[in-house]
């Protein structure tokens, strides 16, 4: 360790030296009167580009260096794009916005990454200098330019112009005994922002079927990949909780429970109580008439109305509840109602600013681009959705100071949101080059025949009776592979919910979202392929094996501080490198809110794994007594750190692994 801080502290030194050493020559350079001003200095003027793209690499090192204190995990293909990235402007400093495309290698004789900027390079410098030069001549300058780095071993010019990365195994063995030490850190991501998930959001009065599922989850793990890189998260539950179903609601709760001021009224099934109060309203005409007073009694705040409400509203919040218990998932509530008194306010902004027109008494917007405008009042006076998603933006961008919102809406509301997102940048409540306003659309629910998932009578599903069929389905499956005659009951129970729970939400996120999935509980519980049930087996097994080899986390802690990850092997090699593509695949989810890559790698690396431990002994064992000959610690420390990425996957998934299964 003593070393290692010393190593860092003369890399430091020097590199603090030549950026002292190139600033003082920028300035000669300038004194001499060559930054860019002479045609007939053009030597000096591209010694001076060059020297200044150094300085700025260099400068970039240095906070690297510097930021390293924070034990962020390094996104190697980031800083492979920093080094070709100064590398190209050196080569090419005239050249504004060059192609820069740095991809891992999809075969080992490719090197481990690959930069192909020189082919876009080539076509850029044709259209807009007319200047005919091959991919690989540019990709021999672009190698030439390449600026002192501690990761790349080797580079190789391949084919028209690839430029293939081979990386240098001291590098990759030191960020693996990092990651063993420090745990799973999230990579360096900037400024610390503010993000708004808007997720889940069922309504009250109506029980939450299998169409919550999607952006409960989603929303769930959005919300914990945003956290785990250290950004503060507000996730909220935009509840229907407001609006003229309540007049009805109310109205059927004062026939059915007259003194439901004094006693609290035993609403078991809210669900039944609903379509009561429903057929009631489309069948008797008195019943519709006081259910619209009671909608004006409740938006007058009459203290008896709100009672009513409040009482309707807590019957759903604990069926709402059970379900978030079942599945971990957190929320704030912040339904409609807490809008309520700003939309006379949202109205009178949009007048002032000269937005609104009227049609046939109502209210409306129109936003360029959209055909179909915002009704933001009313012929009767009353608000509408559109007036509180207006009100709600406005509040978490203006109150809550949000920098990036995101709706986890399905996709059927994609132009309602971009049309009141749009009318948000109108009236200037955002900029969309400083501020991220997001929908993270979704598709539906299909079941086994392609429709969409209903039970057998043609109803919606009830997301409690889907997550029941799920725990009923993970014991039997437990029971076949007789799981019952080796785990205690406690350990029984907690793998029957890992799966159960595991499986539905694996099922789900494993899928690009923006496409409809099929729901198959056969699917997701069998432990072959890309499913929860093969991951959460392969994590336990690869726990399993410091422990059978009597190795505990102690010893695995020092030899991690101690032992030289040898990446030798092939398998060892291939491994390694995928183990710290973790912080890449964590940048381009927050880049494109796209939770498949995250299962699509951890599937990958399971599956990595296996070939490592079927090509390289971990623990050697006596054939004949079974017993323990040798332990290959550096082997046992790439299981550890594939266990440690792994479960850190599952954590953002909302995955619970167990440790015997």
């Amino acid at each position: 360790m003593e070393a290692r801080v010393a190593q860092s502290a003369a890399r430091l030194a020097r590199q603090e030296n030549e950026i002292k050493l190139l600033t003082a020559e920028i300035e000669r350079l300038k004194n001499f009167g060559c930054l860019g001003v002479s045609p007939s200095l053009e030597g000096l003027r591209d010694e001076n580009a060059k020297l200044k793209y150094r300085l700025n690499f260099l400068k970039k090192s240095l906070q690297e260096e510097r930021s390293k204190s924070t034990k962020s995990m390094i996104n190697i293909n980031s800083c492979l794009q920093e080094i070709f990235g100064a590398a190209i402007q050196a080569a090419y400093p005239d050249l504004e916005n060059p192609p820069l495309v740095v991809t891992p290698s999809q075969q080992p004789k490719f090197g481990d990454y690959q930069c192909n900027s020189a082919m876009g390079i080539s076509q850029v410098l044709l259209k807009t200098r007319e200047q005919k030069v091959s991919p690989r001549e540019i990709a021999e300058k672009i190698v030439k330019s390449i600026p002192a780095n501690e990761c790349i071993e080797k580079v190789e010019i391949a084919g028209p112009g690839f430029i293939n990365v081979h990386l240098r195994k001291d590098f990759v063995s030191k960020q693996l005994s990092s990651l063993l030490i420090n745990g799973v850190q999230p990579p360096a991501i900037g400024k610390r922002k503010k993000v708004v998930v808007d997720f889940s959001s069922p309504n009250i009065a109506k029980e939450m079927h299998v169409g919550h599922l999607r952006s409960t989850i989603i929303g769930e793990s959005m919300c914990r990949l945003f956290e785990f890189v250290g950004y503060d998260v507000l996730r909220l539950n935009h509840l229907g909780d407001w609006g003229t179903q309540f007049g009805m609601l109310i109205a059927h709760l004062q026939d059915k429970f007259p003194d439901y001021l004094s006693v609290s009224p035993p609403i078991g099934d809210l669900q039944a109580f609903y379509k009561e109060s429903k057929q009631r309203f489309d069948t008797e005409e008195e019943f519709k008439k006081r259910a619209y007073q009671c909608v004006v009694l409740l938006q007058s705040k009459n203290p008896d109305f709100i009672k009513a409400w409040n009482l309707i509203c807590d019957v759903s919040r604990r069926e709402f509840q059970k379900i978030y218990n079942c599945l971990d998932i957190t929320l704030i509530e912040r339904g409609e109602s807490f809008y309520h008194e700003m939309m006379k306010d949202i109205v009178k902004e949009f007048e002032d600013k000269g937005f609104v027109q009227v049609d046939d008494g109502r209210k409306v917007v129109f936003v360029p681009g959209f055909p179909v405008p915002l009704t933001i009042m009313k012929s009767d006076g009353g608000f509408t959705y559109d007036t509180s998603d207006l009100a709600a933006l406005k509040h978490r961008l203006c109150e809550e100071k949000g920098d990036i919102l995101i709706y986890v809406v399905d996709s059927g509301q994609s132009v309602h949101l971009q049309t009141v997102f749009a009318a948000g940048q109108m009236i200037g409540w955002y900029d969309p080059k400083v501020t991220r306003v997001a929908h993270a659309a979704f598709g539906v629910v299909l079941g086994e025949d392609k429709k969409k998932f209903k039970t057998r009578s043609g109803d919606t599903v009830r997301l409690i009776d889907l997550l029941e069929e799920g725990l009923k389905r993970a014991m039997d499956k437990l029971k076949d592979k007789e799981r019952d005659k080796v785990l205690t009951p406690e350990e029984l129970k907690a793998a029957q919910t890992s799966v159960a729970f595991g499986c539905i939400k694996y099922a789900d996120l494993s899928h690009n979202r923006l496409n409809d999935y099929v729901f198959s509980f056969d699917k997701m519980l069998d432990d072959r392929g890309n499913t929860a049930a093969y991951l959460l087996y392969a994590f336990t097994r690869i726990r399993a094996i410091a422990r059978l080899a009597n190795i505990d986390e102690q010893m695995l802690q020092k030899a991690a501080r101690e032992e030289v990850l040898v990446l030798d092997h092939e398998k060892e090699w291939k491994l390694g490198k995928c183990i710290l593509r973790f912080p890449e695949i964590l940048q381009k989810i927050l880049e494109d809110l796209l939770l498949h890559t995250l299962c699509d790698y951890l599937y990958e690396l399971a599956t990595t794994f296996t070939e490592f431990y079927d090509s390289c002994y971990c623990v050697e064992k006596d054939r004949q007594t079974g017993q323990i000959v040798k332990v290959n610690m550096w082997r046992l420390l790439l299981c550890e750190a594939t266990a440690t990425v792994m479960a850190k996957g599952f954590d953002i998934l909302g995955i619970k692994p167990v440790q015997r299964m």
